[in-house]
């Protein structure tokens, strides 16, 4: 049987740490929420840009921009791993990390030139020790990731695939579905593809897909403004989506870590009150047995 005073002592240190992880729940809890609430506005935002992409469409104009087009050989592609920072959130970046590596294998077998960037300490370490080395690491962001610095990011890419220094883009990240359900998936964000093929789903079910529009000062200026701020909205809902998966992730982790935690201390009770009761009867007969040796 164990000793009462070595399970008392072990209960005791799990109970310290079953106030840990459910503090750590409470705090998830708290970030998920206010991430979601930004993931829910830069959605309300995106489906503007995408009314105002549908009715560039509908005007009848003829959508060129360098952005759409598609390359008719690719030999250089950027990978971006948006992981997390911080670990105890479950599988989060076990998934990450399990949908980028095929994926990125895949692209070395078919483009010369395959650059991988990473956001989070853990994406970065992870892709490190599978033998995958990342040109730019993204350290910054946390639960509430700016725009400003997505925007930076955003930039530089726009930049290099104007240039011709990259063929496209994919991003790899933890897309929020529901609170229930997180999925890990690869997006290509570059090229962005056909506008009007975009806006295919928002002129279907609007009852004035007929109607006329007028911009000011012209159709052409704003599409120029559209195209790269779409880009970055959808890049920046990514970095929210991760934010809000990992948040997800870590608040069912901390629970049930403090599930299993009440679970042990209940056995551990169990076992306890057991070895106390087994060595309060062994004082007793020893204390029995030491009266008979006195009367004898």
């Amino acid at each position: 049987m164990a000793n009462a005073r070595a399970l008392d002592k072990r209960r005791k240190s799990i109970r310290n740490i079953r106030k840990i992880t459910r503090t750590m729940e409470l705090i998830a809890t708290a970030r998920y929420k206010k991430a979601m609430d930004r993931a829910a506005a830069a959605t309300a935002y995106t489906e503007q840009i995408t009314k105002i992409v549908s009715r560039l469409a509908d005007a009848g104009l003829d959508v060129q921009h360098p952005l759409l087009e598609q390359r008719e050989k690719i030999n250089t592609t950027r990978v971006l791993v948006l992981a997390s920072n911080r670990g105890l959130c479950g599988g989060y970046n076990a998934s990450i990390l399990r949908t980028a590596l095929p994926r990125i294998k895949s692209l070395r077998e078919t483009i010369p030139n395959v650059i991988i960037d990473a956001s989070g300490k853990r994406g970065v370490n992870g892709l490190k020790f599978r033998g995958i080395d990342t040109e730019q690491q993204f350290l910054q962001f946390e639960d509430q990731p700016a725009y400003d610095d997505v925007e930076k990011i955003a930039e530089g890419y726009l930049a290099e695939y104007i240039t011709g220094k990259i063929d496209r883009l994919d991003v790899v990240y933890t897309k929020f579905i529901s609170t229930s359900k997180q999925e890990a998936v690869i997006e290509t964000l570059l090229p962005l593809g056909s506008l009007a093929d975009e806006s295919d789903s928002e002129s279907a079910g609007s009852d004035d897909t007929n109607a006329e529009y007028e911009f000011l000062p012209s159709a052409e200026s704003i599409l120029e403004e559209v195209v790269p701020t779409s880009f970055k909205v959808k890049l920046f809902k990514c970095f929210l989506d991760a934010a809000v998966s990992e948040q997800v992730a870590r608040m069912i982790a901390m629970k049930g870590a403090t599930e299993s935690a009440g679970d042990m201390i209940k056995q551990l009770s169990m076992t306890y009150n057991r070895a106390r009761q087994s060595q309060i009867t062994g004082e007793i007969m020893e204390i029995i047995g030491g009266v008979e040796a006195l009367e004898g």
